[in-house]
């Protein structure tokens, strides 16, 4: 009798033991005065702390890019960043005018090579500094063209370079240049971007459009 008694006492204590634990890693109470978040609650609230969407970024800064057509005039500002390329301060003010947009043969621009994209296009400018500090201009690798078919291609060449004035160049107080640029682009239309501005923020500083 004594003997069956104490098997049974083994028996039931692992019983207790793994009860004992579980209770040991349930989640704490709550403090006085608190509710305990059911396991619905807990799984909605991690769902909406990592949703899977990106974090929204903070607006541009930047002022819109003015869109000219040919023998429209805009102006853009010039500046000057730290020296991590961040806090653009404006120094100064460009004007940009639309002379001509003429869509022309390898033969008309003096060369033999042929454009790679398709259609060249001579594109003369005005700038002027109408601002109150010196502003650069740097036209090769920064006059992308893009039209609803075809993303943004570098359209720089160095076709008719060393004819006439040179647009690339610094500009003083009240000084201008009108000259002329030949981009290769894939067709007809569409639009020219400078980006080679100073504002980090500024996707260009002018857009031209092209004629069809």
């Amino acid at each position: 009798m004594h003997a069956y008694i104490r098997r049974a006492v083994l028996l039931t204590a692992p019983v207790v033991l793994v009860s004992a634990l579980a209770v040991g890693c349930s989640s704490p109470e709550p403090a006085a005065g608190g509710t305990k978040p059911t396991p619905v609650e807990a799984s909605a609230s991690f769902a909406k702390q990592d949703d899977g969407k990106p974090a929204e970024e903070a607006p541009s800064t930047a002022p819109a890019a003015p869109s000219l057509k040919v023998g429209e005039s805009g102006t853009f500002p010039t500046g000057k960043t730290d020296e991590y390329g961040e806090n653009f301060k404006v120094t100064s003010k460009m004007q940009i005018t639309v002379v001509s947009a003429k869509y022309v043969t390898p033969a008309e621009v003096d060369t033999t090579n042929k454009p790679e994209q398709g259609q060249y296009v001579k594109l003369t400018l005005t700038l002027k500094n109408v601002g109150k500090a010196p502003a650069e201009f740097a036209a090769y690798g920064m006059m992308m063209w893009e039209d609803d078919q075809t993303a943004a291609q570098d359209a720089t060449t160095l076709e008719g370079v060393g004819e006439g004035p040179d647009l690339d160049t610094t500009y003083k107080p009240g000084q201008s240049v009108t000259g002329t640029l030949v981009l290769d682009i894939a067709r007809k239309g569409g639009k020219v971007s400078y980006t080679g501005g100073d504002d980090p923020e500024a996707d260009a500083s002018f857009v031209v459009e092209l004629p069809k």
